[in-house]
Order: C-alpha cells, then sequence, then structure tokens
C-alpha cells in the first residue's frame, strides 16, 4: 500500500510538473520538457494538503474546478513561452486576443476546408486529453495527500519546495535556475492592464494636454508647410520594414542588392534620398500604433495599449489636418481593407480608397490580395493629378511584406500591364500562389518579400513622374521574433525621397544621412518625435514645433 501510494504521488506531481514546467524552442510553436519545478503547482500542493489536514478529503468537484483552473495554466504558460518567440514581445492580452480570429483565418485560408476542420477536431481532442491527464493527476494527488496527511514525511516533502516557489514569487534569481516562470503573477498583470484600460479614470490621464500638432494647428494658416512649396507628398508605411535588415548581417546582405538598385533607381531619375533609424512604438505587430504614432505625434506604445483607443474617441488633430488646413487633398489608400473600417472617420480623409475601391480583377496573393505595386499601379491611373489640382497629401500603408510571409507576388515590369486582366505571367503567378507558410522557418520568405518591395519600390521611380511629390518611407515595425531572433531592438528606418536638395538638407541638419543606409546607428528618438522633424523640415525655419 505504501509504495503504491508513493509510486502514484510521484507521478501525478511529475505529470502535472511536465504539463507547466516546458520551455518553447525557439523560433517555433513547439515546446520541450525542462527539468525545472512550477511554482504555480507546488503551490497548490501546499493549498492542498493544508485543505486535506483541515478540511478532509477534497471532493471530486473540486478536483475538476482546480482541473479546470490548471489547464488555464497550462494554455498561459504555453503563450507566456511561445508568444515572445513569434512577436518579438511578451504575451499582451489586450492586442493578442482580437488577433487571434484573423491569425487562425490566415493560417486557414492556406489550406483545405477538410484539413482546417480536422485541425479544429484534433485540438479539441488534444485539450480534452490534456484536461483528462490532469484531473486524473489532481486525483491521484488528492489520494497521495490523504494517505500521508498525519505523516512527517508529508511535509518535509511539501514545504520545501513550496518555499521555494515561493521564493520564485518573490523574485529571487537564485530559484531561476530550478523553477520555471510562474504563471498565475502573468495573468494578474494582463488582468491589471485590461482593468487600468478600460477604467474611464485610467483613460483619461493617458493622451499629453497639447502635442508637436497642436502647436502647428496653433500657427496662422499658410505659414506651416512653406518648405514643401506645394509639392505633393506620399507617406509610404512600409509593413514589417525592420533594422535587422541592416543589423543582421545574414538579413543585410540578402536584400542589399536589391536595396542597391532601389538606390540607383532613386538617384537615376533626379532625386535622393536621406536616411535615419527612429524607434517604433510597437514590433511583431499592432502596426496601426505605429503608424498613428507618426501622425499624432503621441508615443502610443505598445505597454500603454489604451492610448491609442483612447485616442480614436476624440477629435484631436493629426498632421492630416495640418495639411488639409494648409491647402491639400489628403488621401488615405488602404488596399488591403476589404471591411467596414469605421475607425477611419478618425482620420477625416478628403477621400478614401480601400481594396474594392481597385478593382483589382488578377490572381489573389496571400491573405491581402492586392500586390502593392498594382495598388500604386491603379491609383495613379484611376485617381490622376491635373493642372489646378490642389497638393495632394497620400498615406499608403503597404501589405506585401505582411505576417506570415507568403506567396510572395512576382515584379511586372511593364506597369501598363499590371494594370489589365492579366497582370503577371501564369506561370509565375501559380508558383506563387502555391506558397504555403513556413511556420517553422519564416526568414527566408520574410526576406524575399523584402526583396520585392525594394524591386517595385524601384520600378515605380522609374516611372514618369505625374507631379513633383516628396516620399517620406518608414519601416512601421521590426518583423515577429521568429524572424528576427532573441532580443532584437524595435528600431526601424525613416527614409525621404525629393528631388530638392534644399529641402533634403533640412533632414541632414535635424540627424539624416544621404543614402538608404543611416550613417548613425543610434536612433533620433521614437516615430513620435519624427512628427516634430517632418514639421521642422516642412515648414519655415521660424516654426519649431
Amino acid at each position: 500500500m505504501f509504495k503504491k501510494s508513493a509510486v502514484q504521488l510521484l507521478g501525478a506531481v511529475l505529470l502535472l510538473n511536465a504539463l507547466i514546467g516546458f520551455e518553447a524552442v525557439w523560433p517555433t510553436v513547439w515546446v520541450k520538457p525542462t527539468l525545472k519545478l512550477g511554482p504555480d503547482l507546488l503551490v497548490l500542493m501546499l493549498l492542498m494538503a493544508a485543505w486535506t489536514v483541515w478540511r478532509g478529503r477534497l471532493g471530486q468537484r473540486v478536483l475538476s474546478v482546480l482541473s479546470g483552473f490548471y489547464l488555464l495554466l497550462v494554455v498561459g504558460h504555453y503563450a507566456d513561452m511561445v508568444v515572445p518567440n513569434l512577436l518579438g514581445r511578451p504575451i499582451n492580452l489586450y492586442w493578442d486576443l482580437p488577433q487571434l480570429p484573423r491569425f487562425v483565418w490566415v493560417s486557414a485560408k492556406g489550406l483545405p476546408w477538410w484539413m482546417s476542420v480536422l485541425a479544429a477536431v484534433a485540438l479539441v481532442v488534444f485539450v480534452l486529453a490534456v484536461y483528462r491527464a490532469i484531473h486524473w493527476g489532481f486525483s491521484a494527488l488528492a489520494d497521495g495527500l490523504w494517505t500521508y496527511r498525519q505523516t512527517v514525511r508529508l511535509w518535509v516533502f511539501v514545504l520545501p519546495l513550496s518555499a521555494v516557489a515561493c521564493a520564485n514569487y518573490a523574485g529571487v534569481e537564485s530559484t531561476w535556475q530550478v523553477v520555471c516562470k510562474p504563471v498565475v503573477p502573468t495573468y494578474w498583470k494582463e488582468a491589471v492592464r485590461l482593468w487600468d484600460a478600460f477604467s474611464p479614470t485610467g483613460a483619461a490621464s493617458l493622451l499629453p494636454a497639447s502635442t508637436v500638432v497642436d502647436v502647428a494647428m496653433a500657427q496662422p494658416p499658410g505659414t506651416v508647410l512653406t518648405g514643401l512649396k506645394q509639392r505633393d507628398v506620399m507617406l509610404m508605411l512600409l509593413e514589417t520594414y525592420g533594422a535587422m535588415l541592416y543589423d543582421q548581417p545574414d538579413a543585410n546582405a540578402a536584400v542589399a542588392g536589391s536595396r542597391r538598385e532601389l538606390e540607383r533607381a532613386i538617384e537615376q531619375h533626379g532625386r535622393h534620398v536621406v536616411s535615419a533609424f527612429y524607434t517604433s512604438p510597437t514590433v511583431g505587430g499592432a502596426s496601426d500604433l505605429a503608424h498613428m504614432s507618426v501622425l499624432s505625434g503621441i508615443d502610443l506604445n505598445l505597454h500603454q495599449p489604451r492610448k491609442f483607443d483612447v485616442l480614436m474617441t476624440t477629435e484631436r488633430p493629426t498632421l492630416l489636418q495640418v495639411f488639409q488646413r494648409e491647402g491639400y487633398e489628403v488621401v488615405g489608400l488602404y488596399h488591403s481593407v476589404f471591411w467596414d473600417w469605421v475607425e477611419r472617420s478618425f482620420y477625416r480623409f478628403d477621400r478614401y480608397i480601400s481594396g474594392p475601391d481597385l478593382q483589382y480583377t488578377g490572381p489573389a496573393f496571400g491573405f491581402w490580395k492586392i500586390p502593392d505595386q498594382y495598388a500604386l499601379a491603379k491609383y495613379a491611373a484611376q485617381y490622376p493629378v491635373k493642372p489646378g489640382d490642389k497638393p495632394r497629401l497620400t498615406v499608403f500603408p503597404t501589405i506585401s511584406t505582411h505576417f506570415p510571409f507568403y506567396q510572395v507576388p512576382p515584379y511586372q515590369p511593364d506597369w501598363k500591364r499590371v494594370l489589365s486582366d492579366t497582370p503577371f505571367d501564369p506561370v509565375a503567378a501559380a508558383r506563387a500562389q502555391a506558397e504555403q507558410v513556413n511556420w517553422a522557418n519564416m526568414r527566408p520568405d520574410y526576406l524575399r518579400t523584402i526583396n520585392y518591395c525594394h524591386q517595385w519600390l524601384a520600378g515605380y521611380f522609374e516611372q514618369p513622374e505625374q507631379r513633383d511629390t516628396v516620399y517620406v518611407m518608414l519601416g512601421d515595425h521590426q518583423p515577429t521574433g521568429s524572424v528576427t531572433g532573441p532580443d532584437a531592438s524595435w528600431d526601424v528606418p525613416v527614409f525621404v525621397v525629393a528631388s530638392d536638395p534644399a529641402l533634403l538638407n533640412r533632414f541632414k541638419q535635424l540627424g539624416f544621412s544621404e543614402g538608404l543606409t543611416p550613417a548613425q546607428r543610434k536612433p533620433l528618438g521614437g516615430l513620435h518625435d519624427l512628427t516634430a522633424t517632418l514639421l521642422k523640415a516642412f515648414g519655415p525655419e521660424s516654426i519649431q514645433p
């Protein structure tokens, strides 16, 4: 009896600890077991032992509740281990939970329907199996605690382990070698974050009283953007274009050729480019935080997720309103959007162009369907600028370099053909459409998307220009951690392309350098600081927002 109970108790502890003591295998979604102890299990064991001595054996209802709670801990620990690998940042329920349905949809798009159903069924069966294993483990643990409730051996076993767990909760670093990361504090931190995010009193204090945009709006009309001399401006928000493309030698080498071709295309057609690094407020996703940080001049950092949502409920001005007041037509070119994007009302575009508005009839690539090259070509053809038209500011978020980096569109050198019903060679298009997501190693495909980005940009700058335009091109954030590797920065490059040397000299005076490779690796600030840089460079010297 003694041996059987001891073996059963030890087996239950080992099983339950294995379910919460694993580590992630970088850079995948897989995990591996470790010999570390799970502090949450140790604390639960102490509570169960105390309850057994004080109140008696745990009933089946309590064991079922404990099993459900422990299943949540297992799921939470898995997310806490894997999300940093995939996104390059800790888990954030405020942003990650709303993105989960889209992530599942993007994943399912590349599979036959029957495989998606099979995967869903397999997931349900797996979760139920894990729950049953947990329930058995807690039942066996309850039996063992009941058997040894009056023995010294029980407390010799439970108390030292519980003391180690409590020390781990308290942040004692010496325990990290034997105890894995606890899960309950992660849930608590996320609960506090969500409470703060949705608290009216907390939200009211999140936004600054005034920004550089407010200062610019307070200037007399017609004085803020005089340095532009009524030139058109295109703000290109380059999706997932991060500093790793410069920092990591293999990534730099993989895109260096196409980067040189892009720089050559810019310079051979009467323009020049300057560049600098800035720090994005996000990494791996949540591009809207980066876009709106630049437009608003507010640091919409990922660690304060409610800021963006609070801002979107206000009528505060952005750079778009500065340009509108200075006589510009402001256009939003969002070819990736196929749904009713209600938040666009905050932006107050004079003209908003979504994916369906571009009438794309060519082959669809990936979840986002329309290649960046087509979007720009169609925009120029469908909405040409004519003599006497207002100067135009176009906001253009690219999409072909978006996670999960597959089905890279072929480049079409003939920009007129790209607007036809057969924009690409059928064989090349079919080959691209047949590509599957490589979840185990996304890095090569990510670099292919960057080369495609350089290629269509070079082709675009080789086309006849309808009107003198200043291009501000910036990466919105680094790619996911599965691509960058651990401990990557949040920095992104910013490029300004123009034909006016005097205008570019203003940017150089503010820290930019010649070419597509910034001379200074240290970022000039956050992307919200770029707002002030743009206003200074585009305005008269007397205006210092």
